[in-house]
């Protein structure tokens, strides 16, 4: 293989190596205003779209040890990136819902092959931080509820003992305080 194409291949298989997700898309028939509107929405997302050699891409896979893609044919572009998959699937999935373009074709997710309906499915889920912040609720709910519990006792007997003293003094009459004599100046 010549060097310049080399070294191509590496750069690809770096790629794939530092994602932890790649998503195959048929990017025929976007347009340049497209394609840089698609790279800027998944550059805030932290993920980037290439276009790539099919032929590049199949050794730059067998480099980085990846699963093989069957359907690698036409004019192909990758999607990887370094944060959260489900963001990236969903800028996708919400791109070609508005422009009918690219059309996702596999990915690769965790080592795994995934078809472009379980990519569809990733784009549904919510953020990675919304899931942490369910996650973190669900594993602070027992800790919550047993500070309330070991916090009842006293605080029932706090109550009982405010209402002892609340009957004590709704029993008695009020009595005025009586002014006090002003003693004359020597």
């Amino acid at each position: 293989m010549h060097p310049a194409k080399a070294n191509i291949v590496e750069d690809i298989a770096g790629r794939l190596n530092s994602s932890p997700f790649l998503f195959v898309a048929d990017y025929t028939g976007l347009k340049v205003p497209q394609f840089a509107e698609l790279r800027n929405r998944l550059h805030a997302v932290g993920a980037e779209f290439h276009v790539v050699k099919n032929t590049f891409l199949r050794r730059a896979l067998s480099d980085a040890g990846l699963p093989e893609l069957s359907d690698l044919r036409g004019q192909t572009a990758i999607v990887t990136g370094h944060q959260d998959v489900a963001a990236a699937a969903k800028v996708v999935k919400t791109f070609a819902t508005e422009v009918k373009k690219p059309a996702l074709r596999a990915g690769i997710v965790d080592r795994l092959v995934v078809s472009t309906e379980q990519i569809n499915a990733i784009a549904d889920l919510p953020s990675r931080d919304v899931l942490l912040a369910t996650l973190l609720g669900v594993l602070q709910a027992p800790a919550t509820q047993l500070v309330r519990v070991l916090n009842e006792p006293a605080a029932s007997l706090a109550r009982v003992l405010q209402a002892k003293v609340d009957q004590a003094n709704a029993g008695e009459p009020e009595v005025a305080a009586e002014p006090e004599a002003v003693e004359p100046a020597a």
